[in-house]
């Protein structure tokens, strides 16, 4: 009796939000970026969802049993039904109910459901705690993504949790998975490894990722989308890190997962690598000559005929219009970088004296793109400066402008005495 009921329990547990998914989608229709938002979350809620259960397997907030195939010592159809309920049952059945709402529903649905799950899940006295931390971790971000897809805003912090999203894909579901399919070590190679040797390989794939992922907020920045093929980039993005490479992206996710495989011991690792390349040459590559061409005409193919995908140049591609930066030429460490970024030779930059701005108008050195897209300033222009050298100093403005980076960096400069100034007009240039 027990073993069927977990056998009816199973099924239900994939069934049921598989069927909910389909009937709140019949009943709201079709809708523009209902896709990408129910990808988004739900790319969000897969390897969270699992990283939780890691620790339950820890914790023991809840048990599972029956005969079903496991996944982290978690029922597959538990698995696949909880990542349909609040990765695509939400976005589906509540597109434009405030997200508080949506949440308590969820959350309500979910209370409820557990203690049916009986015989198939035993719940432990503190099981609230673990389901707290899935509501925290794994439904609330999955909602906010999902609506401000949906919705087209926070852009910036929708490229974060991608950012985010493609780590958690790639370091962490994605061996999961190959460790579940193929059984070995696991992750005991990178865990048994001496300390030093760990550290030097982190730190090389944290340098390897860092075009990918300049390119992901480069995709926000200046062309106001994501890489998501629903929700792309509303102008053509030929600064930062594509100056230099066309497809960043896939370019740095395939060396990310060459160098986790090797750090992993796992050969079957490389295979995702080899997907990436095949879909960059494949599927992306001819996704970009339909769209693209289509989208932005001339200046995507003068752009492609000097920018490869896979072949990066040294020197920067100048996209135009030409960029400003804004340096005081009466600072004396000021006008230090002006020679030093001078002397390289910058490729479409043009160096402005800081003190032909009018009186209180720039306290910082500034960078102006000389497009729409915003002005920059002090550590971050000196970032954007750098992309117009060469690649190798592309790769420390990118890292230099990452989120957290530059207000660290920033905030040291200004209590080392070298923060805002005012400035005194030069007469000179009367």
């Amino acid at each position: 009796m027990g073993a069927g009921m977990s056998e009816w329990v199973s099924v239900a547990a994939v069934y049921l939000p598989l069927m909910a998914a389909v009937i709140a989608g019949l009943v709201n229709g079709r809708r523009p970026r209902t896709f990408a938002a129910c990808l988004l979350s739900t790319l969000w809620v897969a390897p969270t969802l699992l990283a939780v259960q890691a620790i339950n397997c820890r914790a023991g907030w809840w048990v599972f049993s029956g005969d079903s195939v496991l996944f982290h010592q978690m029922p597959v159809e538990c698995f696949v039904g909880w990542v349909i309920l609040w990765g695509i049952v939400p976005q589906l059945a509540f597109p434009r109910l405030a997200l508080g709402w949506v949440a308590a529903i969820m959350v309500l649905t979910d209370l409820i459901a557990m203690p049916l799950c009986k015989p198939l899940v035993h719940l432990e006295p503190r099981w609230l705690i673990g389901e707290s931390l899935s509501i925290v971790v794994v439904l609330a971000p999955a909602l906010c993504i999902a609506r401000w897809t949906y919705d087209n805003t926070n852009l910036r912090l929708r490229s974060a949790i991608q950012v985010a999203t493609s780590g958690m894909l790639f370091l962490y579901l994605l061996p999961e998975i190959v460790f579940a399919l193929r059984p070995g070590a696991g992750w005991r190679p990178l865990l048994q490894e001496p300390s030093w040797q760990r550290q030097i390989g982190i730190q090389v794939l944290l340098l390897v990722a860092i075009p990918g992922v300049s390119a992901v907020l480069e995709f926000a920045e200046r062309g106001g989308g994501t890489p998501i093929p629903y929700d792309p980039p509303q102008r053509l993005v030929t600064s930062g890190i594509y100056r230099y490479c066309a497809n960043p992206m896939q370019f740095s996710c395939a060396l990310v997962m060459v160098l986790w495989a090797g750090m992993l011991r796992n050969g079957w690792l490389i295979l995702a690598a080899l997907m990436s390349a095949i879909y960059s040459a494949g599927i992306a590559e001819w996704d970009e000559r339909q769209d693209l061409a289509s989208r932005f005409g001339e200046e995507w193919r003068s752009y492609r005929a000097a920018v490869r995908s896979w072949r990066l140049r040294w020197r920067p591609f100048d996209a135009g219009p030409t960029a400003r930066i804004y340096i005081a030429s009466t600072c004396g460490p000021c006008s230090e970088i002006r020679e030093w970024i001078e002397a390289r030779n910058p490729v479409g930059l043009q160096i402005v004296d800081a003190e032909a701005c009018p009186l209180g108008a720039i306290r910082r050195m500034r960078y102006e793109p000389g497009d729409d897209s915003a002005a920059c300033e002090g550590v971050r222009a000196m970032g954007r400066a750098l992309e117009h050298l060469n690649l190798g100093w592309a790769i420390a403005g990118a890292a230099l402008r990452m989120p957290g980076v530059w207000q660290s960096v920033q905030l040291v400069m200004d209590a080392s005495g070298l923060g805002p100034r005012e400035l005194v007009k030069n007469t000179s240039l009367n």
